[in-house]
């Protein structure tokens, strides 16, 4: 599978993460451990999104359990909006403004601060009521060799109906994009093991 083309500034609502194959974005209690090991990026990735972020907006339970932790390691610097119902009991942080509003509003508020740049969305639920608004730009997504089980979806509305997307780049937008992983035998699930009848 090839890589996109490298992100670009151009003050568009970016829902970003980095997503197990099965799908989730976080651990059960919004855990992120699980992406400390085992997988590796392409050399640059993280200047790219560093460079052409220019605000971010996040929910109150990932705030409430990643505290004061910056994006990117730290590496990137800027405003950071926080949607909340109850702004008054939120742990104040520099550079964080907690909102008590609606999501179109929360966005107005991102893409002015993020002058020009984007806005990254890190949030699964308000990500979900952006893109049923139709606020949501670009979904950019990096699926990480991993199955979880468990834990936080990018995307959870049952019942609702299907949202289809298109691809950005070269090709056919509608395109199915193919992976092929195979379980790693230092952590479990080896092929062997079941060939083996073990």
């Amino acid at each position: 599978m090839n890589d996109t083309e490298p992100q670009t500034a151009g003050g568009k609502v970016l829902w970003h993460f980095t997503m197990s194959l099965d799908g989730f974005v976080a651990g059960p209690n919004h855990e992120m451990d699980w992406m400390t090991t085992g997988m590796s990026a392409r050399p640059g990735l993280i200047d790219e999104y560093v460079q052409t972020t220019g605000a971010v907006l996040g929910g109150r339970d990932g705030w409430d359990v990643s505290g004061d932790s910056r994006p990117y390691g730290g590496a990137w610097k800027g405003p950071i909006f926080v949607l909340t119902h109850h702004p008054e009991d939120a742990a104040p942080a520099d550079d964080v403004t907690f909102l008590n509003c609606g999501p179109a509003e929360a966005v107005r508020i991102g893409l002015a601060a993020a002058g020009g740049k984007n806005l990254e969305v890190f949030s699964p639920s308000i990500g979900r009521q952006l893109l049923e608004r139709g606020l949501i730009d670009e979904i950019d997504l990096h699926i990480a060799p991993v199955l979880l089980g468990d834990g936080i979806r990018l995307y959870d509305n049952p019942g609702g109906e299907p949202i289809r997307l298109h691809r950005v780049g070269e090709g056919a937008p509608t395109a199915v994009v193919n992976v092929r992983y195979r379980p790693n035998p230092l952590t479990g699930g080896s092929p062997s093991d079941v060939k083996d009848g073990a």
